[in-house]
């Protein structure tokens, strides 16, 4: 499961599997015919022959970072969901139903003029609050209510199912409360970091002046507030050491972390943020506790209130006037590339997603999801399981006992496919025409306290961590689970009857079905169980075997050089690399299967074989700026779009068939340097 940040400011696709629309239709046949650049060869660069037709004829809307695929499909949402607002706020809804709601948060959110007149004062109480603090236990308490309003400050908490037992939630520590994406950017020192670095301590300067100080006070809290951050920074572990589950687990009972970070009262803390028992926590990364348990008493009151205060407006940016906004959106500007920011009823319908989504939900599945679309993406899941199966079986490096106990993980993965059988309920969450900004606030406060109340409860392994309109899926490793939502399954202006098999055994089953199977077995997934536990079920050979392999695919990627002189982080990207390739590959078998593949025929003068792979190059087909490419590298750990097409067919045999690879060229990779895992 994947965090989406900055989402009001770039569409960052993670995932990838689309399904059709129900609504006009086009035909189907030349669609990838028509994507083609003919002047560049599949042999030099594939990416470029399968997608430059379309981009060079789409550039990039100056209010995005990128455009492609995943934004096409995000329009044809972002207009059914608009209609449904739109609805909502001419229907007569009765006070407190899913309607009322959602056409209350809409006018609330659309009011610009009462948005611009109030300013940051909707945020008066918390500000007070802050400027209250006299003490440590003041400043923690504080923190407490803030972190509960989703304002990112002091370290990272959530609950969430314990890695070593899944049928119990845990509540987790992890490091965080840093302004900028991550660690990287307080220390590396190329041009466009620099840059960006200057942009940031630009925008704690416009907002501690726009908290009243003056240019002199102003400049020292941001001086301030910035070498704090940089202090955490300091003790904050990079990207690709985040990656090992077991390095990143580390379970103690409360008294064990009063010890690791005594300035902080912890029985108060958890009490405070609605926790009403607590025997044990999860800490992914001590150091940076030890670091902060330090800055608690070292750093003045002074410091650490200017800090909550910024922390509080940079969170809530997005919901007030103008001048929050624009002040967080030049900042913004030099990580995504954005020339301008994008319409302010897209980024409304952003905000609602994150209040509210499921809501939202159960009306959009009602217009636009079927049950036939439904049942052909659910055999798909099937096709791709038989195909897994059949790989494992016949792997000549791993021992009969692991692919044992390999397949019985793999019949246990459960699908979730298009939307939930029980939907959440929303009814204690008070959304009015009030200020936009307090209905941010109080739903932040509802998803907190229900999250919380898991603590101590039976695990729901039917809920959703997606909305059925989300353009993303995930595998969840304590659940052994794949979640495809609806949204997830579309190809802008198709229906999926009028979808070729091939197009969609490369567009669907190897980009989102087969990978997202394949993270069950990839460096972090095949270190769970069948019941969702971490714990080790492989032989040492056969996981010193594994790790080999997979030496090849970081190898590989580590090559790449998206953007000016950054390379692609091999090691932090290994996952999603290893489920690229493996969804290919499972997708082409099923593929073999059908009576398509049998019959050979030619649609839009590219044989089926042909297809298959262009259809997989359809599912990245994006140009991203460079800001989003820089950012990317550093922050993700998924490759860029191009990479994640060019990176694994090199590994396919079929596809030197398909195109007529030949050494010499490109894209040819000699047998000795293909990668072959699953």
């Amino acid at each position: 499961m994947k965090k989406i940040l900055l989402f009001m400011l770039a569409v960052a696709v993670f995932h990838s599997c689309k399904l059709g629309n129900q609504n006009d239709t086009k035909p189907v046949t030349d669609m990838l015919a028509a994507h083609l650049d003919t002047s560049v060869s599949a042999a030099e660069d594939f990416f470029e022959y399968a997608n430059g037709g379309w981009i060079k004829q789409n550039p990039i809307p100056a209010s995005e970072s990128g455009w492609g695929i995943g934004n096409l499909v995000q329009e044809e949402i972002y207009n059914r969901l608009k209609k449904i607002n739109e609805d909502a706020v001419t229907a007569k809804a009765a006070d407190g139903s899913v309607s009322q709601k959602i056409g209350d948060f809409w006018q609330s959110a659309m009011d610009t003029v009462a948005l611009n007149n109030a300013g940051i004062t909707p945020l008066k109480n918390d500000l007070d609050k802050i400027n209250a603090i006299q003490n440590t236990t003041d400043l923690l308490n504080e923190a407490a209510a803030l972190k509960m309003e989703g304002v990112n400050c002091f370290f990272g908490d959530y609950v969430a199912q314990d890695d070593k037992n899944s049928e119990m939630m845990a509540y987790k520590l992890d490091q965080g409360g840093l302004g900028m994406p991550n660690r990287d950017y307080y220390f590396k020192t190329d041009a466009r970091t620099e840059q960006i670095r200057m942009a940031y301590k630009q925008y704690l300067l416009k907002t501690f002046k726009q908290l009243g100080n003056d240019d002199a006070a102003a400049q020292k809290n941001a001086t301030a507030v910035y070498a704090l951050e940089t202090k955490l920074a300091t003790a904050s572990r990079k990207l690709e050491d985040l990656r090992d589950p077991y390095k990143n687990y580390n379970k103690m009972n409360v008294a064990d972390l009063s010890k690791l970070a005594a300035n902080i009262n912890w029985n108060d803390f958890t009490k405070n943020i609605g926790i009403v028992k607590l025997d044990s926590v999860i800490v992914g990364q001590p150091e940076f506790y030890t670091a902060l348990n330090h800055e608690i008493v070292s750093t003045n009151i002074a410091d650490w209130k200017n800090y909550l205060q910024f922390h509080l407006i940079s969170s809530f940016s997005g919901y007030l006037d103008s001048v929050s906004f624009n002040n967080i959106f030049i900042y913004s500007q030099t990580l995504s590339g954005a020339k301008e920011p994008r319409a302010r009823w897209k980024r409304v319908l952003d905000a609602e997603e994150g209040a509210m989504g499921e809501a939202l939900g159960q009306l959009f599945v009602k217009e636009y999801f079927n049950e036939t679309a439904k049942k052909r993406y659910i055999d798909m899941v099937e096709a791709i399981r038989d195909a897994y199966k059949d790989r494992i079986n016949k792997l000549s490096w791993m021992s009969d006992s692991t692919k044992q106990k390999a397949l019985a993980k793999l019949a246990k993965i459960t699908q979730k496919v298009g939307y939930p059988d029980k939907w959440k309920d929303f009814s204690a969450l008070k959304i009015d025409k009030g200020p936009y900004v307090l209905n941010i606030q109080r739903s932040r406060v509802w998803w907190h306290n229900y999250n919380f109340n898991k603590l101590g409860k039976p695990v729901d392994r039917t809920e959703w961590d997606m909305t059925p309109q989300t353009y993303n899926a995930y595998y969840n490793p304590s659940n052994n689970e794949i979640v495809l939502p609806a949204g997830i399954f579309a190809v802008p202006g198709y229906k999926d009857a009028d979808l070729d098999d091939a197009l969609v055994y490369g567009y669907a089953a190897a980009s989102t079905i087969g990978h997202e199977i394949t993270h069950g077995f990839d460096d972090q997934g095949r270190q769970y169980d069948p019941e969702g536990n971490l714990t080790n079920w492989w032989s040492i050979k056969d996981s010193t075997e594994f790790s080999n392999r997979a030496k090849g695919i970081i190898n590989q990627f580590g090559e790449f050089n998206p953007v000016d002189t950054f390379h692609i982080n091999g090691n932090a990207t290994q996952g999603e690399n290893i489920a690229d390739l493996g969804g290919m590959l499972l997708g082409l078998d099923a593929f073999k299967k059908t009576e398509a593949f049998k019959k050979n025929e030619k649609i839009g003068g590219l044989t089926q074989l042909q297809r298959y792979f262009l259809g997989y190059a359809l599912g990245w087909m994006y140009e991203e700026r460079k800001e989003r490419l820089a950012s990317q590298v550093m922050t993700d750990v998924h490759a860029p779009a191009k990479e994640r097409v060019n990176g694994p067919v090199v590994n396919i045999p079929e596809f030197y068939e398909a195109f007529g690879i030949k050494p010499g060229d490109k894209m040819y990779r000699p047998d000795s340097l293909r990668v072959s895992i699953w």
